[in-house]
């Protein structure tokens, strides 16, 4: 019964209101900086639109290291939660596009497309709406070759914070943090890439956006949450 109950309308637009209230919360009691987004901000500021790709579970303040004047739409899956999600972000002026690798895959690429050639930016977990954890899948690869702007890495860590049993350790973010946005450098995939430079693309991604969380997680204080079944590899090819 509770479980009918949460995925009614009413309880939707409840939830997804409590969820941005504390979203603001967090970010209005804790004390975030931004490091290494000074090349995102130029594409930006020149109106010229990128893939952000970042953790599925780091995705509860993700909203607010967005620079809010910059349209974004967001790829999310059409997964139970994934109402919730889109109702949520909504509130920080984010819009949505169903569908994920698994599910709706095609269509989502589809739109995703039409969204960067009308002039917004787009928003990508690699690793959902499943895993495994912290492990990119080619559908953001595939969407950078076709449209042929560029992916930013991106992350957020705090010093307080639960993590949730979940596939992807879900980060919830506590109060009174210290907390940190950090961006990596992009990367470009050419439209006319072969299938094993597709592959090397898709681990440059995957090993930076680990190393930024890693590397956010110690800036913060915090024990950096691991890649399921993966070690990161810092000599990968990253050309």
């Amino acid at each position: 019964m509770l479980r009918k109950i949460s995925q009614t309308a009413i309880a939707q637009i409840t939830f997804s209101f409590m969820a941005a209230i504390f979203i603001k919360v967090v970010s209005l009691t804790s004390s975030f900086k931004t490091i290494g987004d000074e090349k995102a901000l130029i594409h930006i500021q020149n109106q010229k639109p990128f893939i952000v790709a970042f953790w599925h579970g780091r995705l509860l303040m993700a909203p607010k290291g967005w620079a809010r004047k910059a349209p974004l739409e967001v790829m999310i899956s059409h997964h139970k939660d994934g109402e919730l999600i889109t109702r949520t972000a909504a509130f920080f002026g984010i819009g949505a596009v169903r569908g994920s690798s698994s599910k709706g895959g095609s269509t989502a690429l589809r739109n995703m497309v039409k969204s960067l050639k009308a002039g917004n930016f787009v928003g990508i977990t690699p690793d959902g709406p499943r895993g495994p954890r912290m492990r990119a899948q080619m559908g953001v690869i595939s969407l950078a070759q076709i449209s042929g702007v560029p992916i930013f890495p991106a992350t957020y860590a705090v010093s307080r914070r639960k993590i949730i049993n979940s596939w992807d350790r879900f980060i919830i973010a506590f109060p009174f943090s210290k907390g940190v946005y950090l961006w990596g450098e992009p990367i470009f995939v050419p439209r006319d890439a072969n299938q094993e430079l597709l592959e090397i693309k898709r681990k440059i991604l995957e090993n930076r956006l680990n190393l930024l969380c890693e590397e956010a997680d110690e800036m913060v204080g915090v024990i950096p949450i691991k890649p399921k079944a993966k070690s990161i590899n810092k000599n990968i090819l990253d050309k």
